[in-house]
């Protein structure tokens, strides 16, 4: 009678233990937003020039403008066909949504804000995400009498080549180097030899 339930018990322990796995099977939400490109091919991509586009060169069939500044300044004024989509909630269902429906008809993002620095967040992210079309606009953003003026922002040029830098820290990080073998030399042993000290001279007839 004991042996009969201790087995039952052992069975009610095993069909708890399954649906607890099954439970949380079930709820398991894969994550809407996952990383495709690493942190070293991002750093390649932003060391070059290409992701940058000047104030004459935002207009074209295939280019989309997004403003990530927040819906007071986009309404306050903005550039022509421009949306707007705020960084905090640029990876939202809608936003995300918009900028999907935008790479699956190879339409290029170009972000703005007031300065290029606005734009550099949401561009590292989306690129982090697998957003290959996606630009960032050299420009800046003023108001003069409420009128919206926009004019080429200066990017500063590194002093350093950053690229060059990577390329070699990721070489010396490749090759193992060879530890030199070190020479062990055992002290000799000194020895130290007492004097014997001389007698005094004896005297007497």
């Amino acid at each position: 009678m004991k042996e009969l339930e201790k087995t039952k018990r052992i069975s009610i322990a095993g069909v708890i233990s399954i649906l607890v796995v099954l439970i949380a099977v079930l709820s398991y939400k894969k994550p809407k937003h996952l990383y495709v490109n690493n942190s070293k091919t991002t750093l390649e991509t932003i060391t070059t020039n290409n992701h940058f586009v000047a104030l004459d060169a935002l207009k074209g069939n295939d280019v989309v403008l997004v403003d990530v500044r927040n819906q007071f300044e986009f309404d306050k004024g903005h550039l022509e066909n421009a949306i707007n989509i705020y960084t905090p909630e640029i990876l939202s269902d809608k936003n995300t949504s918009i900028l999907n429906n935008l790479k699956n008809n190879n339409k290029t993002i170009i972000l703005y804000g007031t300065t290029t620095n606005d734009v550099t967040v949401p561009f590292l992210l989306l690129t982090q995400l697998g957003y290959s079309n996606v630009k960032m606009a050299t420009i800046k953003n003023s108001y003069y009498q409420n009128q919206l003026i926009t004019i080429n922002d200066t990017i500063e040029k590194p002093i350093a080549d950053i690229k060059a830098f990577i390329d070699e820290s990721i070489k010396k990080a490749a090759t193992i180097e060879k530890p030199i073998p070190v020479k062990v030399v055992t002290p000799k042993k000194v020895i130290t030899v007492e004097k014997k000290k001389k007698k005094p001279a004896e005297g007497g007839c």
